[in-house]
């Protein structure tokens, strides 16, 4: 494989990669109202393993694996200001992710450490009397400070990326709440690659529903189903194919205390067109409010 080539596909596979590091995929119950005031502390862990590779739908031929472990810290602030929540905050990512079998050849050793550290401001409005709870909008800044080695595989990106969110809150019956998000995903130029030359992305896109049933004031089960389309990658007059995912997770949420949340997610790629797909994922989230 000549170094463009290789290049791509280790771009392309990033992609998939840092669509789980950076963490929007949004949980059931992001978009709800808080008290002004408020300050959330919260972690997250992802065990994420994947044993097949897709081109163009197909699998390729081989033992392709990849085994992620990532961790994200993030701080949101709340502020209201008139009929308008503001949450500003800030996600911290760092992990391993281990290539495995002849994903190796493509990949290398495994990379580690600080991923790129991303900024955001949720922007929430509340309606009274209406089945429809929430309307939201979260940019987020992704900035490329993580560890970045042209010549090997590296959990940053190095390029700025720009994430534009969009969602609606519903409260369909007293026990059941459905959430409906989209976001649209704007890439910066890469102009450090293995290959020489400026890599590029088209816009990228994903939608997302959560519902949740609330057995009572501590305990909620939930649901969720996802697409993504990455976007196209060009470089070098080289056009790839995006890498589109299609991924589903059910889990429980609890809340030891009134401050305190526990969430656990179990889920898998339902439909990978270009890139690894995962056999399961699993995540869990601490969230402490204060």
């Amino acid at each position: 494989m000549n170094k463009i080539m290789q290049s791509l596909v280790t771009f392309t596979l990033l992609c998939s990669v840092n669509s789980q590091l950076w963490a929007i995929d949004v949980d059931a119950g992001d978009y709800d109202a808080v008290p002004n005031g408020v300050n959330l502390a919260i972690l997250y862990y992802q065990h994420a393993s994947a044993n097949k590779l897709y081109s163009d739908g197909h699998s390729v031929n081989g033992k392709y694996g990849l085994t992620s472990n990532i961790g994200i810290a993030r701080y949101v602030k709340y502020i209201e200001k008139g009929k308008i929540l503001f949450a500003p905050q800030i996600l911290i990512p760092l992990g391993e992710v281990q290539p495995e079998h002849d994903s190796k050849a493509l990949l290398g050793n495994n990379a580690s450490g600080l991923g790129d550290i991303t900024l955001a401001s949720a922007f929430i409005y509340t309606l009274q009397n209406s089945a429809i709870k929430t309307i939201g909008l979260t940019p987020y800044l992704v900035l490329p400070t993580g560890k970045y080695d042209k010549d090997k595989f590296s959990l940053s990106e190095n390029r700025l990326k720009l994430i534009v969110q969009g969602a609606i809150t519903s409260q369909l019956s007293d026990q059941i709440s459905w959430d409906n998000i989209a976001d649209i995903t704007f890439y910066g130029h890469n102009d450090k690659i293995a290959a020489g030359g400026k890599l590029k992305q088209n816009m990228g896109y994903q939608v997302q529903t959560n519902v949740r049933l609330h057995l009572n004031e501590m305990t909620d089960l939930r649901a969720g189903l996802s697409y993504n389309d990455f976007g196209d990658v060009k470089t070098n007059g080289i056009t790839t194919q995006s890498n589109q995912q299609t991924k589903i997770w059910l889990g429980v949420g609890y809340k030891p205390t009134t401050s305190t949340q526990l969430l656990m997610n179990v889920g898998q790629d339902l439909n990978v067109k270009n890139g690894f797909k995962e056999q399961y994922r699993l995540n869990f989230r601490l969230l402490k409010a204060f």
